[in-house]
């Protein structure tokens, strides 16, 4: 333990592929205000709504846009990083709106 073992409390889990991380990583993106949200189908992506957020609803990660619910997963089972860039993430899971596998990209609201 050196002097600075605790000094970073929001240090995520290192196993990216465990339920510690998703929850984390879920957590991370609650609340977050977003301003457009892609979803990627093979190498194409198109714009699925605009203005809405990013909520962690029971045991869910659910997708507001437009005022309308866009996407759910479970977020034991999802997959989500952050852009570089930290101006959005991407999101993997099975979606329960449209009972099928779906990559949806979601881009942040920068407040100056």
């Amino acid at each position: 333990m050196g002097i600075f073992s605790n000094f970073r409390k929001d240090k995520p889990p290192k196993n990216t592929n465990s339920v510690q991380f998703k929850r984390w990583m879920a957590n991370k993106l609650n609340e977050k205000h977003i301003r457009y949200v892609l979803e990627r189908i093979g190498n194409e992506e198109k714009i699925i709504g605009r203005e809405g957020f990013i909520s962690v609803v029971g045991d869910d990660l659910v997708v507001i846009a437009d005022g309308k619910e866009k996407f759910r997963t479970p977020i034991d089972q999802m997959e989500a990083f952050e852009f570089l860039s930290l101006q959005g993430a991407t999101i993997k899971g099975f979606d329960e709106t449209e009972d099928r596998e779906r990559t949806i990209l979601a881009y942040y609201i920068y407040h100056r």
